[in-house]
């Protein structure tokens, strides 16, 4: 089984330990030590975590060059996030009050004196200016032209077996710019950043799921294979398609009809159009229309090897199916990134706000929240809520590691998941019956165990935690308003008395094995490149599953575009008939199904594994009755989308 999710983004900087400030971007804070660097304000989050004293080998080469990124706070850097929330929130007077793009960059952007006074500084301290937009100014030059505009050395630093440059205390900017800037990036550059101009690469080599198969929850039982949990179980589906995840999530007859849709990833798939058409028309969906897909791609694409961008191609394609099987009238714009890095993730999301691009914007990617710092998470709050005084909402795939323990070794929550200002979703396990009827939904988490050589057993039943929905409570973000008295306080305070950000918000269809299918040109054995399909799940197909559906909402309520709807989502909970409230036993006893697959991924040549997968395990989470840290407040029920009817 390919991997469940896209190739995360890679971190700029490993910084676990410092705290992140979200909500209100709130850099500029004085330094401490005025006298060392007269007049001038701190850059909080610059200085990553494993720039130590120990670790410290001398001065970076004063010659050695560095590029980075200014990011700039503009002219009301609270008002933008006091504005973000009350036009989010359906009890504030000024929910659905959205301002244009235009108005937005007006009232909130930078000023052009802002701007000039950046470049100024940055210039007169022998930086090149390479580039701006109205959310940075891009510079290039010497380390020690750095060193003298950032107010600090940088010095070489080890990480782990290999050496990297960092600040060697916190960058700074002049007090005179008056908290005009509002963080830097790229000072330090762990992990090294090729800037090669790259071709992409051909597609991945096939991969193909094996049967058999259930063609509906429990139509095909394993009767030859031994009993889980007391019952015979069945096999996995083959994949479920839009016809089944529309009733499962009460569509009715709304298909996101004049709502746009955008899908962020890096790299572009060549054939996603090609694809995309294919797998409508063969699986039932809609056929696309002429003009109803589009794409935005940088001019040239990096770090296609570091970033395996033929493996965001399959992301790509599972993103853009998904949303077109449950909102088949929507209008798609695929964003696509020149890397997997955050500078150009940012980019991307920027391009959607700047022209105002789509209303509902997916993103199945992220990082673990110990690779994120205050610098980055500042840069991405600013977009969120640019995009939120717009209407624009920014739904983020929770992760697919469950704690994060097994894969990491500490328990944590995935990044920009945590964000209060995103739209955090999260799996569950999905049953639909016979004639398309939802039967129940579990949370998302798989432990396997393998079939006994004498096949009358599993090995080490239920076996090893494999995956799940990625969940939590985070170890940096405060809790946002919307989310006390439904979230549990227990949840919350795990962190902090205070309380923290509890992540997922909402979930959908996530298990790979109650998967979905779809249909992708791959890379065959003897080179030729065809179109298959497969089975595929993760949090990555939960998250564009909740964008149509969100899509189909706002076509409910008239078009009006619902914007960041985290305070709509918890204002609704605990209404009859909006949320599946979902549990990990949700017929009472343990569920599993069976599944068979290829060695070697493509046919039978290489052998079949049968193995048994029990649903409902997400490592230490729990779907429990009520909010729980697996699905949030739950899926979306027949009456979700109807809630937002307007009266």
């Amino acid at each position: 089984m390919r991997s469940n999710r896209a190739t995360v983004r890679a971190g700029v900087s490993m910084a676990a330990t410092l705290p992140m400030i979200a909500g209100a971007l709130a850099l500029g804070i004085p330094a401490a030590h005025a006298a060392d660097t007269p007049a001038r304000d701190s850059l909080v989050g610059t200085k990553p975590a494993w720039a130590t004293a120990k670790a410290d080998k001398g001065a970076t080469a004063d010659t050695a060059q560095v590029t980075a990124r200014v990011y700039l706070a503009g002219r009301d850097r609270a008002g933008l996030a006091a504005y973000a929330k009350a036009v989010s929130d359906p009890s504030s007077p000024l929910y659905g009050k959205y301002l244009s793009a235009k108005k937005v960059q007006a009232r909130f952007g930078a000023t052009k004196a802002q701007v000039a006074a950046v470049k100024s500084w940055l210039t007169s301290a022998g930086l090149k200016v390479t580039q701006v937009t109205p959310h940075y100014v891009a510079v290039s030059g010497d380390v020690a032209a750095a060193e003298k505009a950032f107010g600090t050395q940088l010095h070489n630093f080890t990480k782990g077996s290999k050496t990297y440059r960092a600040p060697a205390k916190t960058a700074s900017a002049p007090a005179g710019l008056r908290g005009a800037v509002l963080t830097v990036t790229g000072l330090d550059n762990a992990p090294h950043k090729s800037t090669h101009d790259e071709q992409l690469p051909p597609p991945d080599a096939v991969f193909k799921n094996s049967g058999p198969f259930s063609s509906y929850f429990g139509s095909n039982i394993a009767s030859t294979l031994p009993d889980a949990y007391g019952q015979k179980i069945p096999y996995a589906i083959k994949g479920y398609t839009g016809k089944q995840l529309r009733a499962a999530y009460g569509a009715g007859t709304y298909t996101g009809k004049n709502v746009r849709i955008a899908i962020t990833d890096a790299y572009a798939s060549p054939t996603i159009a090609f694809d995309a058409g294919k797998y409508a028309v063969k699986n039932g969906d809609a056929a696309w229309k002429t003009g109803q897909l589009h794409q935005v791609l940088p001019k040239n694409y990096t770090k296609t090897k570091e970033c395996g961008a033929a493996g965001w191609y399959g992301e790509e394609t599972l993103d853009v199916e998904a949303v077109h099987a449950v909102a088949p009238n929507a209008d798609v714009t695929y964003v696509g990134a020149a890397s997997c890095y955050d500078d150009d993730l940012l980019d991307s999301l920027s391009k959607i706000v700047d022209s105002h691009l789509a209303d509902i914007v997916s993103n199945s990617w992220g990082d673990i929240e110990a690779n994120q710092t205050p610098d980055l998470a500042a840069a991405y709050d600013q977009v969120f809520q640019l995009g939120a005084v717009q209407g624009i909402g920014f739904y983020f795939s929770s992760g697919d590691n469950g704690d994060e323990v097994a894969n990491t070794g500490t328990k944590q929550v995935d990044t920009p998941a945590n964000s209060a200002w995103v739209t955090a979703v999260g799996g569950t396990s999905l049953a639909v019956g016979k004639g398309d009827t939802y039967q129940w939904e579990t949370g998302w988490g798989t432990e396997k165990a393998t079939l006994a050589a004498d096949g009358k057993s599993w090995t080490n039943f239920p076996g090893a935690f494999t995956s799940g929905a990625g969940g939590g409570t985070s170890k940096t973000v405060p809790q946002p308003y919307y989310q006390k008295n439904v979230v549990p306080k227990a949840l919350a305070t795990a962190n902090n008395a205070a309380g923290n950000r509890v992540v997922p918000d909402i979930a959908a269809i996530a298990d790979p094995n109650t998967g979905f299918l779809v249909g992708q040109t791959q890379t065959f054995p003897d080179g030729t490149e065809q179109y298959s399909e497969y089975r595929i799940g993760g949090t990555s197909l939960a998250a564009p599953v909740i964008a149509a559906v969100q899509a189909l909402a706002q076509e409910a309520r008239g078009g009006k575009a619902i914007g960041f709807a985290n305070p709509s989502i918890y204002a609704k909970y605990g209404k009859a008939g909006v949320y599946h409230d979902v549990v990990d036993k949700p017929t009472g006893t343990d569920l599993a199904v069976a599944r068979i697959d290829f060695v070697n991924g493509f046919d039978a040549a290489g052998g079949l594994a049968t193995s048994v997968r029990s649903l409902g395990k997400d490592s230490s989470l729990s779907a429990v009755k009520g909010y729980d840290d697996v699905t949030g407040v739950g899926s979306p029920a027949n009456g979700y989308v109807q809630s937002f009817r307007r009266h």
